[in-house]
């Protein structure tokens, strides 16, 4: 038992590895990906600099202009933050990925070799974020050096660093199974298109990556319901905020507590889906 265990280990290693090579081939491509990502900060930055600058002379008594909370350096913070959130839980290519295999049949290699696509996938994409941020990371200091005193209060006490880091690890896992899951109905649809659309359309408005959720309105749609009730503020919101310390204490603690449980379902649904299409699937040819 413990042999096989062992080669399995040393298998899935291996495959790792392989995947890590794979992409340290194209790291120049990563080091511009980086830099690109900040592209859509600077235009972020000027806009709410206009917004604040406005709000800021219409006031009457010259008091600093805040937005559920959040004053202009705030706002700069937290579309740094989610750059960062969004960095771990994006999937390029994931979902249209898994719904073209399914399409031209190359996933037939998944049922004739002792592979398993999921766990095949979720390596590639570790080795892929792995690469990533090896390569990222001097950008990432350099910029976030730069806009360093939109930070006034620094780092964060030592526990909420740990659960902001816990929160981006848990927000990988939620990406990578919301889009594999998504990918899956390839099974069932001949084409997702217009099923990602829809979906990467939610994700992106309630996951925070607009702008912070607390200006979502309540009214004539309370959107708040949807965003608590979706995991879809886990993918970038939500580690932002723990960061800025917009969510604090049990608050903080029981929102990592339901991003954990929501990553649990979606490993399960993810293999339910699997099972179940895998079930009706019909390959022919070579």
């Amino acid at each position: 038992m413990s042999g096989s265990l062992t080669q399995r280990a040393m298998t899935w290693w291996t495959f790792f590895r392989i995947s890590v090579e794979e992409r340290l081939v194209y790291r120049v491509d990563y080091v511009i990906g980086t830099l690109l990502r900040f592209l859509p900060i600077v235009t972020q930055i000027f806009l709410w600099w206009t917004i604040f600058e406005s709000a800021h002379a219409a006031s009457s008594d010259g008091s600093e202009f805040a937005i559920e909370g959040y004053r202009y350096h705030d706002m700069v913070a937290y579309y740094m933050l989610v750059t960062v959130s969004r960095a771990f839980s994006s999937m390029p290519g994931l979902t249209p990925g898994i719904a073209r295999q399914i399409r031209d049949g190359e996933i037939k290699k998944y049922l004739i070799q002792p592979v398993d696509l999921i766990g095949s996938l979720l390596l590639q994409r570790v080795a892929h974020k792995v690469v990533y941020y090896f390569v990222a990371i001097l950008p990432f200091a350099f910029v976030f050096y730069l806009l360093g005193d939109f930070f006034p209060n620094g780092w964060p006490p030592v526990d909420v660093l740990l659960v902001f880091f816990a929160s981006l690890v848990l927000s990988f896992l939620l990406g990578f199974f919301l889009e594999t899951t998504f990918g899956l109905l390839g099974f069932w649809f001949l084409e997702i298109a217009s099923l990602t659309f829809v979906f990467m359309l939610l994700n992106f408005f309630l996951s925070g990556h607009m702008f912070p959720l607390e200006l979502l309105p309540r009214e004539p749609i309370n959107w708040q319901f949807l965003v608590d009730i979706l995991p879809f503020k886990f993918l970038a919101y939500f580690p932002a905020a723990v960061f800025l310390g917009k969510v604090t204490g049990a608050e903080m603690y029981w929102g990592l507590a339901i991003e954990f449980a929501w990553v649990v379902v979606l490993i399960l649904v993810t293999r339910v889906v699997w099972s179940r299409g895998v079930a009706r699937y019909s390959g022919f040819g070579g």
